[in-house]
């Protein structure tokens, strides 16, 4: 099964007028990046949808895809393995919610731990 590519303008078939201007993201702009202080970071243990496997969740970031990309990776590395960020949650595999807590703490954020 080959993988289709996405239209780039969905939706849209044909317009007569020629001072028509797609919009890629209909008014979407993404916000500036928070300082670490005023960010108020969730931490906790998640398991829904990945098939009982433990991932340590770090959700409430706000800001720029990149930097959560740079903080993702930067929390990987203090933990030893593997994750992911997206939808402005970052995703952790295994349980590191008391290490991620107390790093994330002392970098200057604002964290909150919950779940069990």
């Amino acid at each position: 099964m080959s993988k289709q590519k996405k239209q780039r303008f969905e939706g849209i078939v044909y317009s007569t007028d020629s001072d028509y201007s797609y919009s890629d993201a209909d008014g979407f702009q993404e916000e500036d990046t928070l300082p670490k202080e005023k960010q108020r970071l969730k931490v906790g243990h998640d398991r829904k949808a990945r098939k009982g496997k433990v991932v340590t969740l770090i959700t409430g970031f706000v800001g720029k895809q990149e930097d959560l990309d740079v903080l993702a990776k930067l929390l990987k590395q203090k933990c030893g393995v593997g994750g992911t960020a997206k939808d402005g949650e970052i995703l952790i595999q295994g349980e590191f919610k008391v290490k991620i807590i107390s790093y994330l703490q002392g970098e200057g954020y604002q964290v909150k731990g919950f779940g069990g």
